[in-house]
């Protein structure tokens, strides 16, 4: 009997061991991504002027990437990492994910792990009344078992006395709480709660998008009537540190319950807004948001991963924003794969990553048709040079905000062979619509004169 138990317990305790073995070998992934923020806007990167020691330790102690790309504009580039696919197959209308869509949350949530999402949603669809917008399930369907967002069915404030709704309840907050601050203390504690198990955490950042005003570091918080007044880019480089100093309680929390198996991201979802001027190795760059040249899609992308990357280094990879769902994946040992990305994983763990030649942008912004800083164009690239599929060839490496086009009857040898390559990568690709399918403009006008939403998204049933 003695014995039948003794062989009993002794295949339980190597049970329990397996079990907490292949949980260890799950990494932990974190993915911050911050509103509005160019490769240009953060230290490492040559920055003058912005405070950024956390991301610029991230960076030195991980892999500093140069040549990410995500979509010029927040929706597209939203839609297109969650659910790794580009934006001309799922992309329908501005701040929308139609909620058929397999997202990253529910990748990780089939395979095990605990997942979250915190900060800024804006995908149910409320600026054009579409169906089920005021779904408060619509983050548990994208495969979040928990969320503490913004912008989930109505706008409103994200920084001071902001409206957030945590796990369909929203917060009873005032103009002393603020949003950034509420969205970390949510993933500290996430953290804390799920350290024994597997995690993914899914952090759109409300940082460090406009309205510029001041943080709670700032001289003029003081003024409480002020905290929700104007917007003054003066305060730029006070969101640039003060979304610094969050990753870096994030980083901070990970190292205190010694998370080193954990995958840490931070990228920008667009580039800087095109009222920001930034120095940036002695020279001035401004935010070129919503257009198409390079600083509109060119974001920092900062990989930390201390139990791996032992080493830090910079990467000249071209990196796009399908690339994240393939890693995923290619994390999870998924068999069969849905994304259109190339994973990075080989890359995270220094073994053969074979890099792509060609990056392919389609952008549709179905947004800002009167904005003279919003254009639309689906265009290919290398390292230097950009074609679009109108037709203009650019050397974009040296011509930045593309002034000069290359005549196409006088190319060099190299410059036909790059010619040619980029062009058969664009015409596997679809050309623009000459009309949007779901009458955007229309349909936004519209729900506008409608009556039903305040200026600032507010349901005007309460």
């Amino acid at each position: 009997m003695n014995f039948k138990f003794l062989i009993f317990f002794t295949l339980f305790l190597g049970s329990i061991s397996c079990n907490k073995s292949n949980n260890i070998d799950k990494p932990n992934v974190i993915l911050i991504m911050s509103d509005d923020l160019g490769y240009e806007a953060i230290g490492i990167n040559g920055a003058n002027e912005y405070n950024t020691p956390v991301l610029d330790s991230l960076a030195r102690n991980g892999i500093n990437f140069n040549n990410a790309y995500s979509q010029p504009l927040c929706t597209p580039s939203r839609v297109k990492i969650m659910t790794g696919k580009p934006n001309y197959i799922n992309y329908e209308y501005f701040t929308y994910l139609n909620p058929n869509e397999k997202t990253f949350g529910n990748l990780f949530q089939d395979n095990g792990y605990k997942t979250t999402v915190v900060g800024k949603w804006q995908l149910n669809g409320v600026q054009y009344d579409l169906e089920n917008n005021q779904d408060l399930d619509r983050p548990h369907k994208s495969g979040f078992d928990e969320y503490c967002l913004w912008w989930l069915i109505e706008q409103n404030q994200r920084f001071a006395n902001p409206l957030i709704v945590q796990n369909g309840i929203e917060l009873n907050k005032d103009i002393d709480d603020y949003g950034p601050d509420i969205f970390t203390d949510y993933i500290i504690n996430f953290i804390e709660n799920n350290k024994d198990d597997p995690f993914f955490i899914y952090y759109p950042m409300a940082l460090v998008h406009d309205p510029f005003r001041p943080t709670p570091y700032s001289d003029d918080w003081k003024n409480r009537e002020d905290r929700n007044n104007g917007n003054n880019e003066i305060y730029f480089p006070d969101y640039i540190n003060y979304a610094d100093k969050i990753v870096g309680k994030i980083a901070s929390t990970l190292n205190k319950n010694n998370l080193d198996n954990t995958i840490l991201i931070f990228i920008g979802d667009n580039g800087t807004d095109t009222q920001v001027v930034t120095l940036n190795n002695d020279i001035e760059i401004r935010g070129a948001k919503g257009s198409t040249i390079k600083y509109a899609s060119n974001v920092p992308m900062i990989v930390n991963w201390k139990k791996n990357i032992k080493k830090g280094f910079k990467s000249d990879a071209l990196i796009d924003f399908t690339d994240f769902y393939a890693t995923f994946e290619d994390i999870l040992n998924v068999k069969k794969t849905e994304s259109y990305g190339k994973s990075l994983l080989p890359l995270f763990n220094n073994k053969d990553y074979k890099e792509r030649e060609v990056l392919i942008t389609y952008y549709n912004p179905m947004w800002g048709a009167n904005n003279p800083d919003i254009s639309k164009g689906v265009y290919a690239q290398n390292k230097e040079y950009k074609l679009y599929k109108r037709g203009d060839f650019f050397k974009y490496s040296e011509d930045l905000y593309e002034k000069k086009q290359i005549s196409i009857s006088n190319l060099t040898n190299k410059e036909n062979q790059i010619y040619n390559t980029l062009k058969a990568s664009l015409d596997t690709i679809p050309n623009l619509p000459k009309y949007n399918h779901n009458n955007w403009i229309e349909k936004g006008l519209e729900v506008k004169q409608s009556g039903k939403f305040t200026k600032t998204w507010e349901s005007n049933k309460k």
